[in-house]
């Protein structure tokens, strides 16, 4: 009885109460060779299997769920700006037991691979997702917060044939893991920019890559977030021609918008390739800490005087098809 009970309660919590699915939500399970990923489609109103409406999936951070307690559903209010602009969302959820405290395995060498693990998981649920609801394949988006983050990025690494943009909200580099923090420069940036371009391998193509970082972060420092930048440059670096030569000749731009009443301060990064496309976006969010920011938030790990995340989010992948930087 008690075993049924606590079963009950986990599935709850991992899944869910049937009476928090709304109009559009949908259920479902992809099978692959390492195993069953569970994850909820949201479609938008206007939803009609004849058009190619974009994809965005969003993954949850530790000590959250894709769609259950503590949702990056209700985190990033998503399904609301899909309604009003027209794209399905995807929220994958960890599996029950895999992790103590529900994150994503992401510094995992692992779970760093094509192939294999998660990341073989949630690329096939995204082939899913343009299979069943004939989704638009050129623009299929990855977003994740805290270790779902770091899984973005990973699958920015190891799926760039299926995830035309990634974002890192709270995240780190592909590889972090290896990264001493007390010691950090003794792994630089380009170490593990080398790994993720040997994932890419023949697929190796430009993957913008947007990163939102708070200031007063202090489960991932800002050190991380500049890091990152630093290493996705390097990466791209190396897909033009294999080299670390500074071969694109991007150009950096900053704005810095100020505080406003019951808004957080921050400071935009733009690296662009000549022609102006985007390759790398940052924002640096002043007195803001380990959350997804946004005005309507719902969750343990929000911030409502942040700006919003998920409009930015959305914005960037409009601009970003898959071969947006070919």
């Amino acid at each position: 009885m008690v075993m049924a009970a606590l079963g009950v309660a986990t599935a709850a919590f991992q899944f869910g109460l049937p009476w928090w699915m709304h109009e559009g939500d949908r259920n479902h399970v992809y099978e692959g060779d390492g195993g069953s990923q569970r994850y909820q489609v949201h479609l938008p109103p206007e939803y009609d299997a004849d058009d190619q409406l974009p994809v965005i999936m969003a993954i949850h951070g530790c000590g959250m769920t894709g769609y259950g307690w503590n949702s990056m559903k209700a985190t990033t209010q998503l399904n609301e700006l899909a309604d009003s602009e027209g794209f399905i969302v995807v929220y994958p959820t960890q599996r029950i037991f895999r992790n103590a405290i529900n994150c994503w395995n992401s510094a995992d060498p692992r779970e760093q691979h094509r192939g294999s693990g998660e990341p073989a998981l949630l690329a096939g649920v995204a082939r899913q997702v343009v299979e069943d609801y004939n989704a638009n394949p050129d623009h299929v988006h990855v977003a994740g917060a805290s270790s779902g983050a770091g899984t973005a990025v990973i699958l920015a690494a190891t799926y760039p044939d299926i995830f035309a943009t990634a974002t890192s909200v709270a995240g780190g580099e592909y590889g972090l893991n290896q990264v001493d923090p007390d010691h950090p420069d003794s792994t630089p940036p380009d170490y593990t920019a080398r790994q993720a371009w040997s994932q890419m391998g023949e697929r190796a193509r430009h993957v913008p890559l947007l990163i939102i970082q708070g200031k007063d972060d202090e489960v991932v420092p800002t050190l991380v977030a500049t890091r990152l930048v630093e290493h996705w440059i390097a990466v791209s670096d190396l897909v033009d021609d294999g080299l670390l030569n500074d071969g694109l000749s991007l150009v950096e731009a900053k704005r810095t918008m100020p505080a406003e009443q019951g808004k957080h301060a921050y400071t935009q990064t733009i690296v662009t390739m000549p022609d102006g496309r985007s390759l790398v976006e940052s924002y640096l969010v002043h007195g803001m800490g380990h959350v997804w920011p946004g005005p309507s938030g719902q969750g343990l790990f929000t911030d409502r005087s942040g700006p919003d995340a998920s409009a930015i989010l959305w914005d960037f992948a409009q601009r970003h098809p898959k071969d947006s930087l070919e």
